[in-house]
């Protein structure tokens, strides 16, 4: 090996010399020319047929379709075009970015609200990248509408960004007239059925009692009725029957149940910290408890914002207020931490917070401007920072709270100031938990610190001149916390001031979403330039202001959707007017839906007669608990298998639509997993009957609330004949017992079990 080595060693030196000597060679010298002078030579060429390209062509490209977002101070996504060593910072120019993302190759595509640039005026932008993209002179001073803009023009939101649809103030509009009178329940129908008459479309007729209760009840109590009361319903011939049956279903306590496990996506809510430790928070239920009863109680809805926010600071003397702030600590963090990462992981908290606030409340993206202003929304930045300000020295703490009547106080984790810190591993190594101050990163790195961040809100959302106006003063001698969370959270529901004309919004869509599948804007965690324009936007309108002039109570908003017309539709489809709309956007139909995994899950026990029917308390990870799926705990790292496999989230960040796969291991889990079979067997003994046939009709009615029609009877008589032969033969003593299991497990693995129609 050593020889080997030594005679590379050798090679290599022999050629080095001889290049060397090459390269000396008197007449190869005189051959080659002075590279510094055709260094020079051509780079001069080039910046002047660069130079000349850039005045004739280039620059009134720039100066027309790019300056007024990428000029001087005033930038978009940090990207500034108006001089070269603006250019040269931002980075695009490296493998051909600026060029990808004009010839709209790459995204964002720019320019962004315009069509895309000429193919001619593409080249000449190519042609003088590939010269080095020389300038004369600044472009500021050529562009008639960046000339008046000020070092401080950054920090201005123009009248054209505050008239973006979301972020307008609230417009009243009418239900408009239509021509089919008799069909339109609620004013909500008629701005369905205007935008269908322009269409040519008619809506379809009402669904049968049994699929409207059935429907019903998955959707506000996330629970299959009773055979009893789908039976009393169908019976039930008064002119009021339905609103009774909404008015009963809105007052239970399952209700709660149902919406807080909707709000947890959104909330990102986990009980644990994540990564790779992935440390239990063994208290963090509290909040989920603090849900359940707030949507019971029909808390108002900005009451409701304002307590996830500042509720130690808004109602000091409740107990619940700062339970309901453990919204802010639900997020995933890394206990396990170097000095080196301590800063950025808290930067990574706070960026946790403003982020699942702006997403959960608003449907804005205000994480997306951390390292640079927002590619495509009004936020800056500065207003990115000054957002997380507000949460600059808000830690997780856990807490005696008297939660109870007259019992002992219950250890609740909550997110305030001013008291001891959760503990954990960072500990051991002097992790602060928080730092007194928060700086402007620049590109989101802690070694690049700029100003220091005041708190304050996204300017766009804000009227001009009234920031001081949502300061909340702390009461005389409370020195605990900084109140900066109270003025956030009164700026996140003042309608006229503040953002509350679209926290308003995005709260409507998120109830019409999940009583119609689909919101009437289609992305609701985006409802900002990226996000999908709203299907009917004087409807959504109208109602973001009907729920704020009724006291924000969210029940008497959701009584009213389910109470209109085009709920109540079934879910009929026919291809003409599938031709006209495919997509059903313009709801003239109820198209069937998937449950989630939580009913599919309660609904399993519940026909089962296994449902236990507790409330509140500490959660499991026992995938066979028989309490409703709301109360399991989550684990980010051990997710529930039966709940993943119909798409249950991770629980990162907010979710503002879950998906809805279709897989085989969903089938398998039905026909194999010992949860189903309990399932079946209980389902079985509630079924069981002197006769066959009975047994037959009465399995129908629990798990599907209607009795098999001819050919079902039929082919489940002959199921139960086959299985009950199959299992004497092989001995068994309890034969039709077992073939009426096996038919329960089959009537629970069809489609109609976990569908509403």
């Amino acid at each position: 090996m050593h020889r080997s080595w030594f005679r590379v060693f050798v090679a290599f030196t022999l050629l080095l010399i001889s290049g060397r000597a090459r390269a000396d060679d008197p007449a190869r010298k005189s051959a080659q020319p002075q590279p510094q002078a055709v260094v020079a030579a051509d780079h001069a060429r080039r910046m002047q047929a660069g130079l000349k390209l850039f005045k004739e062509r280039v620059r009134p490209i720039l100066t027309r379709s790019c300056l007024d977002c990428h000029g001087g101070k005033a930038t978009k996504g940090d990207l500034d075009l108006s001089d070269r060593a603006g250019l040269v910072e931002s980075g695009v120019l490296e493998e051909g970015r600026l060029v990808a993302l004009v010839a709209h190759t790459d995204k964002p595509h720019m320019p962004m609200k315009a069509p895309r640039l000429p193919e001619p005026e593409v080249d000449a932008i190519r042609r003088w990248v590939e010269l080095g993209a020389p300038y004369d002179r600044p472009l500021i001073e050529l562009s008639k509408a960046a000339s008046g803009r000020k070092a401080s023009q950054k920090d201005v939101i123009g009248a054209d960004a505050r008239n973006f649809w979301s972020f307008r103030a609230l417009k009243v509009a009418a239900p408009p007239a239509v021509r089919d009178e008799g069909w339109a329940r609620t004013p909500i129908d008629r701005f369905i059925l205007a935008k269908l008459e322009s269409k040519a479309i008619a809506p379809n007729r009402a669904a049968g009692r049994r699929v409207l209760i059935r429907r019903l009840s998955f959707d506000l109590v996330g629970l299959p009725p009773s055979p009893e009361e789908v039976d009393e319903f169908e019976a039930d011939r008064s002119p009021n029957a339905y609103e009774r049956l909404v008015d009963r279903l809105l007052a239970s306590k399952g209700y709660g149940e149902r919406w807080a496990r909707h709000w947890m996506d959104v909330a990102r809510f986990a009980e644990s910290h994540g990564y790779e430790q992935d440390y239990d928070r063994p208290y963090a239920y509290v909040y989920r408890d603090w849900l359940i009863r707030a949507l019971n109680d029909d808390m108002p809805y900005d009451r409701f914002v304002r307590w996830q926010i500042a509720g130690d600071e808004l109602a000091p003397g409740d107990p619940w207020a700062s339970a309901a702030t453990g919204f802010l600590g639900a997020g995933a963090f890394p206990t396990q931490l170097t000095e080196a990462e301590f800063e950025s992981a808290r930067y990574d908290e706070l960026d946790d917070m403003t982020s699942t606030t702006s997403l959960a409340f608003l449907g804005l993206s205000a994480g997306c401007a951390r390292c640079h202003d927002h590619k495509y929304d009004p936020i800056p930045s500065e207003d990115y920072y000054r957002m997380a300000a507000t949460f600059a020295t808000t830690i997780r703490a856990e807490v005696e709270l008297p939660l109870g009547d007259g019992s002992k106080p219950t250890k609740a984790q909550i997110t305030s100031e001013g008291l001891p810190h959760t503990k954990h591993h960072a500990d051991d190594r002097g992790f602060p938990h928080f730092y007194a101050k928060t700086y402007v990163l620049n590109r989101g790195d802690v070694h690049q610190k700029k100003a220091e961040a005041a708190p304050g809100f996204l300017r766009v959302l804000t009227e001009p001149g009234v920031a001081d106006a949502f300061r909340v003063d702390a009461p005389s001698g409370w020195t605990r916390t900084s109140f900066r969370r109270a003025g956030l959270a009164r700026w996140l529901t003042d309608v006229e001031r503040g953002a509350g004309r679209l926290a308003a919004r995005v709260i409507v869509n998120r109830l019409w979403q999940h009583h119609f599948g689909r919101g009437l804007v289609a992305t609701p965690n985006d409802f900002g330039a990226q996000g999908e324009r709203p299907t009917h936007p004087e409807l959504l309108e109208w109602l973001a202001l009907d729920l704020i002039h009724n006291g924000w109570r969210l029940k008497r908003l959701q009584k009213l959707m389910v109470m209109s017309a085009v709920y109540r539709q079934d879910g009929r489809f026919d291809e003409a007017r599938g031709r006209v709309d495919r997509e059903d956007e313009l709801l003239w139909r109820y198209p069937p839906r998937r449950l989630e995994a939580e009913p599919i899950h309660d609904a399993m026990l519940d026909v089962a007669g296994l449902l236990d029917r507790r409330m509140g308390g500490a959660g499991t990870l026992d995938p066979n608990m028989t309490r409703r799926a709301v109360y399991f705990f989550i684990k980010r790292s051990q997710l529930i298998p039966s709940m993943m496999l119909f798409d249950w989230p991770e629980h990162l960040v907010s979710i503002g639509r879950r998906g809805s796969t279709t897989t085989a291991p969903q089938a398998l889990m039905f026909m194999n997993s010992p949860l189903a079979r309990r399932c079946a067997e209980g389902l079985s003994r509630r079924a069981g009957s002197k006769t066959a046939a009975e047994a037959i009709q009465k399995a129908y009615k629990i798990a599907f609330g209607r009795a098999p029609d001819a050919a079902e009877a039929g082919l489940a008589t002959s199921f139960l004949t086959r299985q009950a032969a199959q299992y004497r033969a092989a001995g068994a003593a309890d034969a039709d017992a077992r073939a009426l299991v096996d038919l329960c497990q089959s009537l629970m693995s069809m489609s109609e079990f976990i569908y509403v129609q």
